[in-house]
Order: structure tokens, then C-alpha cells, then sequence
């Protein structure tokens, strides 16, 4: 139970909650009544509103409409007086604008333009209007003469302000291309900027309100006439200017050109030594010095003078003077090489200003006809220098045949700026190029072949054959032809490659394709030699062995590895060598002392192995036969053999074994003084003979020409001085002067003045 106290406590709580409960219940009763109150006021109020509301638009409407058809009515009018104006205008335009017309666009483009742009719109309202109005000839009329003096002076601003690009601008930039610490800028400016704003403003007309393309012929035709004179006067230039000793150098800055040492000098691509040339180096220089020097060896003894002499004089007579022919040559070929980068170049240019005056869809086929006339000729030139190669080939005159290496390695490395240049002109256009190369390519390969055949077959024997035995006209050519190809390898390389390698070479298209595969020799080249004492078995010592595969073949060389190319060139060069030891050997039998053909053999093995060591020859030839410096040095040891061989002759006369026994304190008989005074005379008799002859051979390398000298001065002293030893003091005859002519030292001093006509 809840104690009393308690329940009473709730109660009094319950009671004065319900109190505060109805005390809010009567207050929320008289908000209501309040808001009703004021809601029936509010209505009322809005309800009169709308009642007057209404009163207002029914007074209001009708003004509004009578005021609108007053405004559209006076917008009509004002419509119709232009309207009236506007038509009234174009009954006005030819008597205004046809003094502007007459007088031309010259000087006043923007005035004439704006003329031209009212009688347009005055043609088509009339054709639109009036078809049948006399005012519509009339402005037809005035519109078509209007036209024609925009194209006029289309064409006058294009001829008067089109000028021939200098030769001087034209290296200039060239010479951009090369590396340079500071770079000047060159600029290449065809038209003034204000004259080029008027061309493309009319160009712009012409093709939107003219219709008419004739004005791109007439662009084509200026401009494609001085991007021809541009690269006939570069060529001239050469021809006027050029010497052998360098380019026409640009004076466009000549304070820069003189005095800044950063700029590196311009290169001659096209810079060629001639073997003409060479062999005029061939007497003054040998091959003791530094690599970089020249790589040829003197030739001594008194056949040297009348050989290079008779030699000059014989390529005098059949090509006029050497300076004066190879000047040109180099020349002709800079001049080519040169005009080929100046058709990059400003065919170039020549695009970038025609984007800007020809409309998009006609600039590839307009650029197409631009270039062709100074593209033709440059094809032209191309051709003439082919077609001299190929005569140059007939009459076996190789080293001009070297004219076309600079120029078909320049074509290669320009073909990628040349296909850019070209690309979106015709087909046509577009294979002229490697129309070229490929010819180049075929003429340069056949030029190669024909140089390896003539070097193997060259009958000629006696003619020109040193007496002295010094080195060979054909050697110190071969050489001077194989050391021109350093520069162009890969040149080299793509012209073999380009043609049957299956039937010339024997050699796998793909070097991978062999690699596994037995060597063989190369067709036309002796065998690979074996090491024999006999000069009849080192033929061939560089004949190479190169794997061999046959291979499906291709007419372009563009696929090619550069180790490919390298490889066939080496094996050209080791065709060309073991040819050349093929005709040497050859050559050596028509000298009748054996010894003085070994020193023949011995002169030019040295010479060719010298030339292969002081160049990169031996490098490319050591790619398909590694052995080729030591053949070479086994049969320069081979000729020295031989030859000490002549002279056992004379120390067979003294030699031990060859020397009568006697008692030593027994006086001699005479049968045995008579063999001792036979042995000195046949001795002296045969020493005298051999320096005398001797004497007038030669031996160019002066390494080579000690030690033989040596070596033979040790064999025959050390013989000598045994056998002086033991009969010096024999008393053999009441004369010994007569037979003991010479000491030991006075035998060494014989020998040593041997191969020397001065001593």
C-alpha cells in the first residue's frame, strides 16, 4: 500500500498539471478565433482588389493594341524606304566604282577590293531581281574587267618582286646545317611581306569570288622559273669560283666568317682525291709517318724519276693536264652535291610560301608542277655524271669513275629530306630520285667489278715494267682505288649489294644465313694460298674465304645492314687484292734474274701490306680474312729468302764445305794454291758483279731496305771473314793483293751501298 502522505502528494501534482493544461486549451481557442477573424478581413480585401484589377485591363487593353498597329506601321515604312534605298544603290554602283576599277589595283588593293565586293553583290541582285536589266550587263562587264586587273596585277607583283635566290644566300643556308656553337640565322625572304599580303589577299578573291585558276598557273610558272635560275646560278657559281682547295665560301657575314673561331668550316661532300693526284704524292711522301699522313711509299733508285714522269705525261696526253681535269671533277661534283641540298632547301621554302597563297586542295599538285623544271634538271645532271661514269668505265678510267661515291652518298643521306619534300606530288615525281640512285648504284657496282677484272687481266707485261724492281704502276693504283672507297664503305657496300650477289659474290643476302655454313673462294680470285718457299705458291694470299649461301636476291640496297655491306665490301677488297698478286706474280716472270723478281714481289707485298696497315684497309679486310697481315708478311719473307738465294753463288765459293783439306806446316801443292786462288777470284769476281747490278735495284721502304742489307751483310762477312781467316796467312801466291782485293769491312761497306744508285 502507498502511505498516505504520498498518494496525497500525487494528487495535489496531477491537479495542478491539469489546471496549467486547461489554462493553454483556452488560450489556443482564442488564437483561433483571432486568425479567423483576420482571415475574412484579408479575403475581403483581396476580393475587392481583383475587382478593380479587372476594371483597370478592360480600360487598358484596347489602347495597347491601337498603339501596336501604329508601331508595326511605321516600321514598315522605314523597312520600305531602305529597302527602296538598297535597290536604288545598286542602280548606282557601276557609275561609282568604275573609275576605281579603270585605274587598277595598284596601290589601292583594299579600295579596289571593296569596289570589286559592291559589284559583285550588284551582279547578284540584278540576277536575282532583274534578270533582263541593261544594268546587269553592265556590271557583269565591269565586274569581268575588274577580275582581269586583279589577276594582272596578280601576276605583275609575282614578276616584279620574284627574284633569283644568290648563290652566296643559297650556302649560306646550306652551311645552317652544319654544326655550329653560335647559330646565325639565314634568313630566305621570296617576297617582301607587304607584296606577299597583296598576293594572298588577290589569291583569296580570285578563288572566292573569281573562279578562276589560271592565277595558280601563273604562280607555278614565275616561281618554278626562278627556283631553276636559283640552282643554274649556284651551279655557275661553282664553275666561275670554285678551286680545288675549297667551296665558294659565303661573304653574307664575312665579319663573323673571319673572326669567330667557333664556326667549324664548311665540308665538301663532294671532295674526292683522285688517283691521278696520288701519284703525284707517290714521290714525295712514304709511309714511316703518322697515321693521317700519306699512305703511299716513295719509290728510289734511278727508274722512279722516269716512271712518274712518263706516267704523268701519259695521263697528260689522254686527259689533258691531271690538275686542271681532277679540279674540274671535284668541281662538277661539289656543284651537283651542293645544287641538290639548294633544291632541298628552297623547294622547302618554296612550299612554305606557296601554303600561304595557294588554297589547300590545289597546293600538292601546284607544288608538283613547280619543282618539275628544276627537278629535271637536276636528273638531267645526274644523268650526264651516270653517263660519264659509264665512259669513263669503257676507256677503264676508274678513278673518274669516283665522282658518283660523294654524289650517291649525298643522294642517300638527302633522300629522306627529298621524300618530305616530295610527298603528296605524282608518282612520277616521287621515283626520279631513287630512279637515280639505282642507276648510280648499277654504274658504280659494274665500275667496281670491271676495276677488279682489269686489274686481274691487265696484259700488259713488259711496258712500264720498273727495271729497278720497284713498286708497279698497277699496285700503287689498286691501292690508291681501294684507299678512295674508305670514305664511302657503306656507298661501296650498297652498290655491290644491289646487284646478284648469288652469282658474283657467292654470299648469303643475310650474313646469319652463312654463318654456320663451309667457306668458300671468291669467283674470280686465286684460291686461298698455302705457305710454300716457291714464289709460284703465294698467288693469292688475300684471296678471301667468306661463308656462302645462295640466297634470293634484290635490286635495292636499302635493306642492307651496315655490317653487311662492310662484309661484301671486304670481300671485294680481298677479290681485288688477290687479283692484283695474280698479276704481279705474273709480271715477275718477266724479269730473267730471279733475284731481282723477288724484289719486285718483295717491293709491292711490302707496299700493299704498309698501305693496308697505315689506312682502315686492313681492318676491312680482316673482316673475312683475319690472316691476311701475317700472308702477306710470310711472303715478304718468302722474296727475302729467295733472293739471299742470289747470292750463294758468291759464298759458295768460300764456303767450309766447299774448302780443300791441308795439313797445317805442309807446303801447299799447286793444284791446292790453284783451288784457294779459284775460290778468292770467283768470289771477288762474284761480289763485284752482284753490287754492281744490284746497285741499281730499289727497295723504297728504308725499314725493309736495312734489314735486307743487314742479313746479307752478316752471311757473307761471317763467311767471308771464316774463310779470310784461314787462308790469309797461307802462302798461295807470290800476289796476295790481287786475290785478298777486300777486308771484311770493305765487303760490308759493298753491300751496304747496294739498292742505292747515289752511293
Amino acid at each position: 500500500m502507498i502511505p498516505p502522505q504520498e498518494a496525497s502528494a500525487r494528487r495535489r501534482e496531477i491537479e495542478e498539471k491539469l489546471k496549467q493544461e486547461e489554462e493553454t486549451l483556452s488560450f489556443i481557442r482564442d488564437s483561433l478565433e483571432k486568425s479567423d477573424q483576420l482571415t475574412k478581413n484579408m479575403v475581403s480585401i483581396l476580393s475587392s482588389f481583383e475587382s478593380r484589377l479587372m476594371k483597370l485591363e478592360n480600360s487598358i487593353i484596347p489602347v495597347h493594341k491601337q498603339t501596336e498597329n501604329l508601331q508595326r506601321l511605321q516600321e514598315n515604312v522605314e523597312k520600305t524606304l531602305s529597302c527602296l534605298d538598297h535597290v536604288i544603290s545598286y542602280y548606282h554602283v557601276a557609275s561609282d566604282t568604275e573609275k576605281i576599277i579603270r585605274e587598277g589595283p595598284t596601290g589601292r588593293l583594299e579600295e579596289y577590293l571593296g569596289s570589286m565586293a559592291k559589284i559583285q553583290k550588284a551582279v547578284e541582285y540584278f540576277q536575282d531581281n532583274s534578270p533582263d536589266s541593261p544594268e546587269l550587263n553592265k556590271v557583269k562587264l565591269l565586274f569581268e574587267r575588274g577580275k582581269e586587273s586583279l589577276e594582272s596585277e596578280f601576276r605583275s607583283l609575282m614578276t616584279r618582286h620574284s627574284k633569283v635566290v644568290s648563290p652566296v644566300l643559297i650556302l649560306d643556308l646550306i652551311s645552317g646545317e652544319e654544326e655550329l656553337e653560335i647559330q646565325e640565322e639565314v634568313p630566305l625572304e621570296h617576297l617582301p611581306e607587304g607584296v606577299l599580303l597583296d598576293v594572298v589577299r588577290i589569291s583569296r578573291w580570285l578563288v572566292e569570288y573569281g573562279r578562276n585558276q589560271d592565277f595558280m598557273n601563273v604562280y607555278y610558272q614565275i616561281r618554278s622559273s626562278q627556283l631553276d635560275r636559283s640552282i643554274k646560278g649556284l651551279r655557275e657559281h661553282f664553275r666561275k669560283n670554285s678551286s680545288v682547295s675549297g667551296v665558294p665560301y659565303s661573304p653574307a657575314i664575312p665579319n663573323k666568317r673571319k673572326d669567330t673561331p667557333t664556326k667549324k668550316p664548311i665540308k665538301r661532300p663532294g671532295t674526292i682525291r683522285k688517283a691521278q693526284n696520288l701519284l703525284k704524292q707517290y714521290s714525295q711522301h712514304g709511309l714511316d709517318g703518322k697515321k693521317g699522313g700519306s699512305n703511299l711509299i716513295p719509290l728510289e733508285g734511278h727508274e722512279h724519276d722516269f716512271r712518274v714522269k712518263h706516267l704523268s705525261e701519259a695521263l697528260n696526253d689522254k686527259h689533258g693536264p691531271l690538275a686542271g681535269r681532277d679540279d674540274m671533277l671535284d668541281v662538277e661534283t661539289d656543284a651537283y652535291i651542293h645544287c641538290v641540298s639548294a633544291f632541298v632547301k628552297l623547294a622547302q621554302s618554296e612550299y612554305q610560301l606557296l601554303v600561304e597563297v595557294i588554297p589547300e586542295h590545289h597546293q600538292k599538285k601546284t607544288f608538283d608542277s613547280l619543282i618539275q623544271d628544276a627537278l629535271e634538271g637536276l636528273m638531267f645532271e645526274g644523268e650526264n655524271i651516270v653517263s660519264a661514269a659509264r665512259k669513263a668505265i669503257v676507256r677503264h678510267d676508274f678513278s673518274a669513275v669516283l665522282a658518283i661515291f660523294p654524289i650517291l652518298r649525298h643522294l642517300k643521306q638527302t633522300k629522306p629530306e627529298f621524300d618530305q619534300v616530295l610527298q603528296g606530288t605524282a608518282a612520277s615525281t616521287k621515283n626520279k630520285l631513287p630512279g637515280l640512285i639505282t642507276s648510280m648504284e648499277t654504274v658504280g657496282a659494274k665500275a667496281l667489278e670491271d676495276f677488279a677484272d682489269n686489274i686481274k687481266n691487265d696484259p700488259d707485261k713488259e711496258y712500264n715494267m720498273p727495271k729497278d724492281g720497284t713498286v708497279h704502276e698497277l699496285t700503287s693504283n689498286a691501292i690508291l682505288f681501294l684507299q678512295q672507297l674508305l670514305d664511302f664503305q657503306e656507298t661501296a657496300g650498297a652498290m655491290l649489294a644491289s646487284q646478284v650477289l648469288g652469282d658474283t659474290y657467292n654470299i648469303p643476302l643475310d650474313p646469319r644465313e652463312g654463318l654456320a655454313r663451309a667457306p668458300e673462294t671468291v669467283r674470280g680470285s686465286a684460291p686461298c694460298s698455302r705457305r710454300s718457299p716457291e714464289p709460284a705458291d703465294t698467288s693469292s694470299a688475300l684471296a678471301p674465304s667468306v661463308p656462302a649461301a645462295r640466297a634470293e636476291t634484290s635490286s635495292s640496297a636499302t635493306s642492307y645492314s651496315s655490317e653487311f655491306s662492310r662484309r661484301l665490301l671486304s670481300t671485294y677488297i680481298c677479290k681485288v687484292l688477290g687479283n692484283l698478286q695474280l698479276n704481279l706474280l705474273s709480271k715477275s716472270k718477266v724479269y730473267e734474274d730471279p733475284a731481282l723478281s723477288a724484289i719486285f714481289l718483295h717491293n709491292n707485298y711490302n707496299y700493299i701490306l704498309k698501305a693496308l696497315e697505315k689506312s682502315e684497309l686492313i681492318q676491312l679486310v680482316a673482316v673475312t680474312q683475319k690472316t691476311a697481315e701475317r700472308s702477306y708478311r710470310e711472303h715478304i719473307e718468302q722474296q727475302i729468302q729467295t733472293y739471299q738465294r742470289s747470292w750463294l753463288k758468291v759464298t759458295d765459293y768460300i764456303a767450309e764445305k766447299n774448302l780443300p783439306v791441308f795439313q797445317p806446316g805442309v807446303k801447299l801443292r799447286d793444284k791446292e794454291r790453284q783451288v784457294i786462288k779459284e775460290r778468292f777470284k770467283g768470289f771477288n769476281d762474284g761480289l763485284e758483279e752482284l753490287c754492281k747490278i744490284q746497285k741499281a735495284w730499289a727497295i723504297p721502304d728504308t725499314e725493309q731496305r736495312d734489314k735486307i742489307r743487314q742479313a746479307q751483310k752478316r752471311i757473307v762477312k761471317e763467311t767471308y771473314g771464316a774463310f779470310l781467316h784461314r787462308y790469309a796467312n797461307v802462302p798461295f801466291t807470290k800476289n796476295p793483293e790481287k786475290y785478298i782485293k777486300y777486308h771484311v769491312e770493305q765487303v760490308g761497306d759493298m753491300i751496304d751501298r747496294l739498292f742505292d744508285t747515289s752511293a
